[in-house]
This record gives structure tokens, C-alpha cells and sequence, in this order.
């Protein structure tokens, strides 16, 4: 598990594996609270040791000026337990208290009392000197209301200077559950996550304000789940470790033959970028149902795939279904989806125009619903809507979809039996039993025409050879991201296209390390 995923927690849930490591295993608040500091006490002094490699032969030390704003909760403990270390360093540390003394919390007071009988001075208002570096120590997880007053005045200061920010476990302002900002909030260089990695620091805006983020190993380990994992994660490794091994005897068939019923008249270019990007994704076999018209752009354009006009020409044959991308919202498209709904159990993935039939035909999407509730008659089944389709499936507002697509998506996962993501700058992808993935790959260049075709063909591609469609579609939408980096990594995100997309699939998936962009 470690090794592929990273545990998303909300507020909630990371107070109760604080909890748990404490009450549980007994390791104590305070020492957490010291091996969180003394971790971003290592972080600051790489940053110091690089800035005087490159100061050469000057003979003062740059950098070492530092300001530490604490609030009165843990968060702000953290903080005073750094600047006492980094003092310890060399480092020339003042403290700032935000918030009235009484109201710290005892861990909070601990430190205060610390940070003094070292001869530490704490102000209560905020220090006129000039600084380096800035320790944003005001909120964690804790934060439940906008922020106004001194906490708004802080934040103000700190983004109005041109310090290095150092923000410890979220910028404050930001929330943990949502990474909504609340009222205002900290525009942080670094931020160092303690234990697991906050849902807002993912999630946007709180992914924008967080800059780059370290994960603290603390102590808080996953035995602090006590067998109540957390609902969410991401994942983090190379694409080509999380598919199937291929068997070396293995023929063309072996590999997963797909129906992709995409395409119509005047958009063959959906049913091209599908095939292509299905055959990248490691497909053995595709065939194309598309209309007669298409026949030929089809044959010239992907010579490796066969055609045909008919869904019953591939339904039997293949080992998953695609169905969607360009198809229309004619009379024919809907004719052809009701067969494949009503006639074959094969494992699907609904996309674009097949999620827009099922919206405007209630009875048919009704049926759907019916014959997935039980088990003899469900098949793997996974879609995979922008918000609009999905606003239109579920008959909610776009607004409302994109304030929470996790409650949405959630809703209809379990209504449908079925794994089913919202794309977004974070898409979100659920399981019928309530897991959610959030994707941190890819990059606003993916806002391109054909892109979710391409996506539309990686996932099913995976589908055919995956026994679980939650799975597929969240390695599906991983590989995609990472493809869709590759390719603005060598186009630009300004001028990349989705069949840059598709073509980076095979250079993702041949890497025995995950892209990073610089």
C-alpha cells in the first residue's frame, strides 16, 4: 500500500489518528509536536546550507533572520518548538503570539514556557524588524472559521513580505477538508504536512497556496487507523506498476480485445483518438463502431484496428465496452446504447454522449439503475463525466457540482453500482463503497478538445484486463495526467493537443519512474 498510495485525511480523521498514536500507543503529544519540529528545523537548514554555498566566500551568514507566528493552538506549539531549535541553530528567532495567552492550548503553553526560559521574547504584537524567513504557525487542521481580527492582519503581513514562508501543515487560512480559502489566507514557498497529506493541500485553491509540500513522518503511522482507514487517497508511483503484469506466453487476445462505440457523422477524429490511445494503454485488439462515413479516416488513420458500423459486430467479442465519445444524442446513438445496456452484461465505460442519453432518457437510465441493484444482472460499469454531464445525469446545477463533486460523485457510484469520476483540475473518482481518489497528476493543458476521448480509450482499455473498475479508472485517470504532463513538459501546455496526450502514453508507461515536472 505504501508504496503506491498517499492517504488523503481531512480534519477530522487526522485528529483521531493523533489521537489513536497517543491514547493508543502512548507516544506522547509532546514528543509528535518535537519530531514535527525537528523535522522543518532540517528542511530550513538544507535551504540555509544551499544559500551559503551559494554566498561563496562572503563572511556573514544570509538567511538567518526568522519570525515565528503562532497561534494559541497546537499548530502554534509546533511553531514555537521550531523557533526555539532553529535559535539553538544560530538562527536569530523572534516570536510572535497571535491571539490572547489564556486561550493557548496546554501543549501551546508547554512551548511558550520553553521558548522562554531560553531566553526567547515572545511579542504580542507583530515585531517591526526585517526577516528571511517567516514561520506560519498560526492554524492547522483546526481551523473552522473564516479568519478576521489580528489571525487576517498576520496573514496580511506575511504575504506582503518578501520572506522565505515556511507554513506548518497547512497555510493557514486554508481549509483541511475542502482547500477552500477562509477569508483570507497564507501564500505559503513551502509547507511541511505532518503525519499525512490535509485534502486541502490537494485540492484547489489550498494546492496554489501551499507551494511545494514535504510530508513529515512523525510517528503517526497507518497502525493509528486501528482498522478505520481514511476515505480518500492519491496515488504516487510509476504508471507501469500499477497494471497488470503481461504474461510473457500471452497473445494478442490475452491482452483485452474492446468495442469502442464512438464517433459520428462528421467526428470520427473521437473514435481515432480512443483506438490510439486503447492500443498505448496495451490493448491486444480494438474494433471501432462508427458510421459508414467514418469507414475510411478510420482504416487510414489506425490501420490496427478493425471497423464496423453495427454494435452486434464486437458485443460478443469483446471483453469491454466503450461508448460515448462524439457519438451524438440522435435517435441512432440512443437505439445503439439501449442494446448495449439492455442486451449485453459486458463491462462498460459510459463517457460524454452516453452519459447525455442516459440524462435526457430517464426510463433507460432507470433501467440501468434497476438491473445494477442486482447482483445477478451487474456488470462492471464505470463513467467517466465532465461537471456539465454530470450536472445533466444527476439534475443538480454546474454550480453545484463544482462546489462539492465528491458528494455527487459518491451519490451515484453507490445509486449505480458503478466506480465514477467528475474530470476537474483534481478529478475525483468514487467507488460504490465510498472510497474516493483524487488525482494530482496532469495540467491545465489537458483542457483540450479530445482529451476525454483519450481518456475514454485508456480506461477501457483497462477495464478489459482489470477485475475491478474503481481500479481501472483510477490508474486510468493517473496514466492520463501523467501523459498529459509528459506532453506539456515537450509542447508547452499553451499549444499541447490531445493526440500529445495519447502519444506520451507509451513513454509514461515505459519509465521506470514516475515524470516529474520541473
Amino acid at each position: 500500500m505504501e508504496a503506491f498510495y498517499s492517504w488523503l485525511v481531512d480534519a477530522e480523521e487526522m485528529r483521531r489518528f493523533d489521537r489513536n498514536t497517543t491514547e493508543h500507543f502512548g507516544i506522547s503529544s509532546a514528543v509528535l509536536m518535537e519530531r514535527a519540529a525537528l523535522f522543518c528545523l532540517s528542511v530550513l537548514k538544507r535551504r540555509q546550507e544551499r544559500l551559503e554555498r551559494e554566498a561563496g566566500a562572503l563572511l556573514f551568514h544570509p538567511g538567518r533572520r526568522v519570525l515565528v507566528m503562532a497561534g494559541t493552538g497546537n499548530n502554534g506549539g509546533d511553531g514555537l518548538a521550531l523557533g526555539r531549535l532553529l535559535s539553538q541553530e544560530g538562527f536569530c528567532v523572534d516570536y510572535y503570539l497571535a491571539g490572547p495567552r489564556e486561550r493557548c492550548t496546554p501543549l501551546a503553553e508547554l512551548q511558550l514556557k520553553t521558548v522562554r526560559a531560553y531566553g526567547g521574547r515572545v511579542s504580542d504584537t507583530i515585531p517591526a524588524g526585517e526577516y528571511d524567513i517567516i514561520v506560519d504557525a498560526l492554524f492547522g487542521v483546526g481551523l473552522s472559521r473564516s479568519l478576521t481580527g489580528v489571525y487576517a492582519q498576520a496573514v496580511s503581513y506575511i504575504n506582503e513580505s518578501p520572506a522565505f514562508v515556511l507554513s506548518l501543515d497547512l497555510p493557514s487560512g486554508i481549509s483541511a477538508d475542502t482547500g477552500q480559502v477562509m477569508g483570507t489566507a497564507v501564500n505559503a514557498d513551502v509547507t511541511v504536512t505532518f503525519g499525512f497529506w490535509k485534502k486541502g493541500l490537494v485540492l484547489y485553491p489550498g494546492a496554489r497556496y501551499a507551494g511545494t509540500v514535504l510530508c513529515a513522518p512523525i510517528g503517526i503511522t497507518e497502525d493509528s487507523f486501528l482498522g478505520q482507514r481514511p476515505a480518500a487517497f492519491t496515488l504516487r508511483c510509476p504508471a507501469a506498476e500499477l497494471l497488470p503484469a503481461r504474461p510473457a506466453e500471452g497473445n494478442k487476445g490475452t491482452f483485452g480485445k474492446i468495442m469502442l462505440l464512438a464517433g459520428s457523422e462528421g467526428m470520427a477524429g473521437a473514435a481515432l483518438l480512443c483506438g490510439r490511445s486503447a492500443f498505448a494503454a496495451g490493448c491486444g485488439m480494438v474494433k471501432l463502431i462508427s458510421p459508414a462515413s467514418n469507414r475510411e479516416i478510420l482504416q487510414q488513420g489506425l490501420p490496427e484496428a478493425m471497423t464496423g458500423i453495427e454494435i452486434e459486430e464486437g458485443e460478443d467479442w469483446a471483453d469491454a465496452i466503450g461508448a460515448g465519445p462524439g457519438l451524438s444524442r440522435s435517435p441512432q446513438a440512443l437505439c445503439q446504447l439501449s442494446r448495449l445496456l439492455e442486451h449485453t452484461g459486458k463491462p462498460l465505460v459510459l463517457d460524454a454522449d452516453a452519459i447525455n442519453l442516459l440524462a435526457d432518457n430517464r426510463e433507460l437510465l432507470e433501467r440501468l439503475e434497476q438491473a445494477q441493484a442486482r447482483t445477478e444482472s451487474r456488470r462492471s460499469l464505470i463513467l467517466t463525466p465532465h461537471p456539465g454531464e454530470l450536472s445533466r445525469l444527476a439534475g443538480c446545477s454546474l454550480q453545484k457540482v463544482q462546489e462539492a463533486p465528491e458528494k455527487i460523485v459518491l451519490a451515484w457510484a453507490k445509486r449505480l453500482q458503478a466506480a465514477v469520476l467528475c474530470k476537474g483540475a483534481r478529478s475525483v473518482v468514487a467507488s460504490p463503497e465510498g472510497q474516493l481518489y483524487y488525482n494530482t497528476s496532469g495540467n491545465s493543458g489537458m483542457a483540450t478538445a479530445g482529451s476525454g476521448d483519450v481518456l475514454t480509450g485508456i480506461v477501457t482499455a483497462l477495464l478489459a484486463v482489470a477485475e475491478d473498475p474503481f481500479r481501472a479508472l483510477c490508474t486510468g485517470v493517473y496514466l492520463h495526467g501523467l501523459a498529459g504532463d509528459l506532453a506539456a513538459h515537450k509542447k508547452g501546455e499553451y499549444s499541447m493537443t490531445a493526440g500529445d496526450i495519447a502519444a506520451a502514453v507509451p513513454e509514461i508507461l515505459a519509465r521506470t519512474e514516475g515524470f516529474k515536472k520541473e
